[in-house]
C-alpha cells in the first residue's frame, strides 16, 4: 500500500489557490517594489536624490498611491521587510494601501546571494533558518504571497547540475505554503554572457524540469504557487539578433514542455519597452498556452516615472 503523505487540508488548499489566481487575474500583473536602501541607490542616484531610508518610503509611496488607473493592472505588490511596515502621509501601513487598492501583499523573504563553495562563480541563496518563523508573522502582519530570488548562470559548464540542484526553491516553497502563504518560484537564468536563444532554451528547459521534479518530490500544491521564469533571450554579449517573433516561440516552447497546466506562470521581464514587447509576442504567439502569461515587473514598470 502507498504512504499517504502528509496533505494540506482541503481549505489551505483553496486560499492559497485564491490568491494565487488573485493575483494574475485576467489583465493583472505583479509590482516588485522590494527594494531596500541598497538596491535602490543607484535608481535614485539616477534622478539626483539622496540614497535614505525616508526616500525610500517617498518612492514605495509614489509607486502604491498612484491613481486608479493602476488598480485593473496590478494584482498583487512585493514589498521588502522595511517598507512591509511603513507608513503613508495619510497614518496607512502600506499594506492597507495595497489592499485598498484590491491588491495582494507579498514580501521578498530570502537573505541573498552567497557564492556555492566548490563552483567558482556559482551562487546559491541563504535565509532558510528562520524562515517558517517569518513567514508566519508575516501572514499575520498582512503579507498573502512571498518572493525568493535565486540565480543562474549560462556558461561553458554552467550551470552545473549543484547549482541547479541547490537552487530549486523546493523547500522554501513547502514552507511558504504551510504557513497559508503563495510562494514565488523564482529560478532566473541570468542574461549575462554570450550564449545564443538554443542554449538559453536548453538551459531554460532543464532547470524548469529540476525545479518541477523537486516541487513534486516535496509534495507542493502547484495550483498554490506562482512560477516566475526568466524568458528565453541571447546573452547580452551574444552578436547574434533574434527577432521578438523568435523570443516568443522558444520561451512559450520552454514553458509548454516543462511547466504543468495547473500553475499559473507570470513570466518576469527585462527593460521597460522590450520586456512589453517580448510579452505581448509571447501572448500574441498562435500556441496552445494552458496558464496566465502576465507580468512580474519591478525597475521596468516605474522607470518612465522616474526620468519625468
Amino acid at each position: 500500500m502507498p504512504y499517504q503523505y502528509p496533505a494540506l487540508t482541503p481549505e489551505q488548499k483553496k486560499e492559497l489557490s485564491d490568491i494565487a489566481h488573485h493575483i494574475v487575474a485576467l489583465g493583472k500583473g505583479i509590482l516588485a517594489a522590494d527594494e531596500s536602501t541598497g538596491s535602490i541607490a543607484k535608481q535614485l542616484q539616477s534622478i539626483g536624490t539622496e540614497n535614505t531610508e525616508e526616500n525610500l518610503r517617498f518612492y514605495c509611496q509614489l509607486l502604491l498611491t498612484a491613481d486608479d488607473r493602476m488598480t485593473p493592472c496590478i494584482g498583487g505588490v512585493i514589498l521588502f521587510h522595511g517598507t512591509l511596515y511603513q507608513k503613508a502621509d495619510d497614518g496607512r501601513q502600506f499594506p492597507q494601501v495595497i489592499k485598498s487598492k484590491g491588491g495582494v501583499v507579498g514580501i521578498q523573504v530570502d537573505k541573498g546571494v552567497v557564492p556555492l563553495a566548490g563552483r567558482n562563480g556559482e551562487t546559491t541563496i541563504q535565509g532558510l533558518d528562520g524562515l517558517s518563523e517569518r513567514c508566519a508573522q508575516y501572514k499575520k502582519d498582512g503579507a498573502d504571497f512571498a518572493k525568493w530570488r535565486c540565480v543562474l548562470k549560462i556558461g561553458e559548464h554552467t550551470p552545473s547540475a549543484l547549482a541547479t540542484m541547490e537552487n530549486v526553491l523546493a523547500r522554501y516553497a513547502s514552507i511558504c505554503q504551510q504557513n497559508g502563504t503563495v510562494p514565488i518560484v523564482k529560478p532566473e537564468i541570468l542574461p549575462d554572457g554570450d550564449h545564443d536563444l538554443k542554449r538559453c532554451q536548453y538551459v531554460t528547459e532543464k532547470v524548469l524540469a529540476a525545479v518541477y521534479k523537486a516541487l513534486s518530490d516535496h509534495h507542493i500544491y502547484l495550483e498554490g504557487t506562482l512560477l516566475k521564469p526568466n524568458m528565453v533571450t541571447p546573452g547580452y554579449a551574444c552578436t547574434q539578433n533574434f527577432s521578438q517573433e523568435e523570443i516568443a516561440v522558444v520561451t512559450v516552447t520552454a514553458l509548454r514542455c516543462t511547466i504543468p497546466p495547473c500553475t499559473p506562470p507570470p513570466p518576469c521581464c527585462q527593460s521597460e519597452e522590450q520586456a512589453s514587447i517580448n510579452l505581448n509576442a509571447i501572448n500574441k504567439w498562435p500556441l496552445l498556452k494552458p496558464w496566465a502569461l502576465t507580468f512580474s515587473q519591478g525597475r521596468a514598470l516605474p522607470a518612465s516615472a522616474l526620468k519625468a
